[in-house]
């Protein structure tokens, strides 16, 4: 159940890349947090593209485009590993939809913000990151029964 929130200055984007950039990145952070790739687990990261007006991102130096990636994830879902991991990607998914190199990998930074267990709450009732997992192990198992 990733949240993915994009803030990118408008226009900042290649057209293909506003195009697909916020399914890119969620196949990325379900990727990163070993769920599997299914139409349920797809529905559930959800994607916001933040367009700031011109002239509303600069920094003290230019302003050149710079983007701002918050992942909020349940608590215990990303290991450093995984962690480590994610960043890098979304860092180059980003990079690749905006057309940059990969040389302007300082105008992306990733924020991932862990909920605390108990503290997200979806239908009507608190989610638990262990419900997850057990969720997506049973899709799995599903899964690899299906392909037999």
């Amino acid at each position: 159940m990733p949240m993915i929130r994009l803030t990118v200055p408008s226009g900042a984007l290649t057209k293909e890349g506003r195009a697909t950039v916020q399914r890119d990145l969620a196949a990325v952070v379900l990727r990163w947090k070993g769920m599997p790739d299914t139409t349920f687990f797809r529905s559930l990261a959800w994607g916001h593209l933040v367009e700031l007006p011109e002239g509303a991102q600069v920094t003290a130096e230019d302003d050149a485009p710079r983007f701002l990636v918050d992942i909020t994830v349940p608590g215990g879902a990303l290991s450093e590993r995984r962690r480590v991991g994610l960043i890098g990607e979304v860092t180059k998914t980003v990079l690749a939809a905006a057309g940059l190199p990969a040389q302007e990998a300082l105008r992306v930074w990733v924020l991932v913000h862990e909920q605390p267990d108990g503290t997200w709450g979806a239908g009507g009732s608190v989610v638990r990151h262990a419900d997850l997992v057990a969720l997506a192990q049973k899709k799995r198992a599903n899964v690899t029964e299906a392909r037999i």
